[in-house]
């Protein structure tokens, strides 16, 4: 039985960790930004993001906040904690939290895979003791103090993602963080109208090192064409720094996938870590899973849990919502469909791997696929490049939404005749389209940039199996 934590914050430390003035004695449990998901007890910090935080302070306290931390007095006679600046003082918190800490810490960036990678490790670390992750995808300017800042001190082992989009984003958070371990899942083509070019986007990532403690691990992809840039930059940022690789050839300093196999629902994976082979199963198709398990194991190993131990408890790990995750659908007209949402975001390498993956899965297949963007000047040839795996998956019919999917969509209808392909140019278009297309052992991916908004065309169908369970039953009690 894991023990119960201490109190989280109590106003002394938080006001001697941020330079604030406490209004009120007080000790809280959590740390939230966000009314509607806030616990009894939590502190309320009132950040400025699309909406000023101090609009919400009377309603974090209605939904049971303990105090609120505040630049400007909104308390309404309300314990809180006076700052001059929030964010500053939030990532002084998060110092505060971090310099408290003897744990073990792991920081995770990359182009793709770092929130499953992170949600695997988070698995793996809660099943060896005390344990601490981002939560959702909170890897940026202010998730990652907020990440900090709810650490508890009692924490033994901790996974933190570390995102960006521009320049400049990830040495500072890295900092902050101080991991032991540092991780790159993969570089690939992603935010390139900030980045300029792969090889910036490579450079940036490799800053998750700038961080690292003397001696720490630094863990690469192996079979990333940028290996020996990134295992460059990591010894020059940290030259006490041990270099580990995953997806590679078996070694001393290595983890690498032995086997792969999958019945089209659950994938069966052989992984050798540091000399010891070990077998998960997840809830999960494609190859591309069996590497993040790969770095996943690793990490966990090199945090101290042993590569048997943490196998098992990676074993029955199933993607987050949006991360391709399969599930059945009801159709109007009777039988079943298989639905898999990897709506969350979208890049070409990530846009590969879930098509590859989705291959796998029994059926006819249908895809929705949303554009991609942030590209840049290649975006059309990107787009465009698709066409040979989808092609590969044996695609029955595709419906690509948005304006950069036309010479995807062009490319198919070049190419693949015999392919059912529409272009479209929004969600709702596209979840017509697939409602129309859907038959009996159909199975339907779902995929794009998170703006391109085709979780909706995952919720439209929700909706539709809601609808067809519904009329199923009152035709059955009839």
């Amino acid at each position: 039985m894991v023990d119960a934590l201490s109190p989280l914050w109590t106003s002394d430390e938080a006001a001697a960790a941020t330079g604030g003035m406490a209004l009120g004695t007080w000790t809280v449990n959590g740390v939230s930004i966000d009314t509607r998901s806030l616990q009894p007890g939590n502190l309320f910090v009132a950040l400025k993001d699309v909406r000023d935080g101090h609009e919400f302070v009377g309603g974090a306290f209605a939904a049971g906040a303990e105090a609120a931390f505040v630049s400007r007095d909104v308390l309404g006679g309300h314990p809180g904690l006076l700052v001059d600046d929030v964010l500053p003082a939030l990532e002084r918190l998060g110092a505060a939290a971090r310099a408290r800490n003897s744990g073990v810490i792991s920081a995770v960036t990359g182009s793709v895979g770092k929130t499953s990678v992170k949600e695997m490790l988070a698995r793996i670390f809660r099943a060896a003791g005390h344990a601490h992750w981002s939560d959702k995808s909170f890897n940026n300017h202010w998730g990652v103090p907020l990440t900090l800042a709810r650490m508890p001190r009692e924490t033994e082992r901790a996974i933190f993602e570390i995102g960006m989009n521009t320049p400049g984003e990830i040495a500072p958070r890295s900092h902050m963080v101080k991991p032991h371990i540092a991780m790159i899942t993969r570089i690939a083509p992603a935010h390139l109208e900030g980045m300029g070019s792969v090889e910036g986007v490579a450079d940036e990532k490799s800053q998750i090192f700038a961080g690292l403690l003397p001696g720490g691990a630094a863990i690469l992809p192996a079979k990333d064409k940028f290996l020996e840039r990134l295992r460059a930059a990591a010894l020059q940022l940290q030259p006490s720094a041990e270099v580990f690789t995953f997806g590679g050839a078996a070694g001393k300093n290595s983890a690498t996938p032995v086997s792969y196999q999958t019945d089209g629902r659950y994938s069966t994976i052989s992984i050798d870590v540091l000399g010891d082979v070990v077998t998960v199963k997840l809830d999960a198709v494609g190859e591309h899973w069996a590497g993040n398990a790969a770095l996943a194991l690793l990490a966990a190993t090199l945090a101290g849990v042993a590569p048997k131990s943490a196998a098992e408890a990676l074993s029955g790990y199933a993607p987050p919502a949006g991360r391709g995750v399969a599930e059945t659908l009801k159709l109007p007209k009777g039988g079943e469909a298989m639905l898999v949402d990897d709506a969350y975001n979208a890049n070409p390498e990530s846009m590969r791997a879930a098509i590859e993956g989705f291959a796998a899965r029994p059926g006819r297949k249908v895809v929705a696929l949303g554009e991609m963007r942030e590209l840049g000047p290649d975006s059309a040839a990107l787009h465009a490049g698709l066409a040979d795996v989808v092609i590969a998956a044996n695609v029955a019919a595709a419906v690509l939404s948005g304006g950069e999917m036309s010479h995807l969509a062009a490319a198919l209808k070049s190419r693949a005749p015999q392919m059912r392909v529409e272009h479209v140019t929004g969600p709702a278009e596209a979840a017509a389209q697939v409602k129309s297309w859907l038959e009996p052992g159909d199975a339907v991916l779902i995929k794009g940039s998170n703006a391109s908004g085709m979780a909706r065309v995952g919720t439209a169908l929700r909706q539709m199996s809601e609808s067809a369970a519904a009329s199923s039953q009152n035709a059955s009690g009839a």
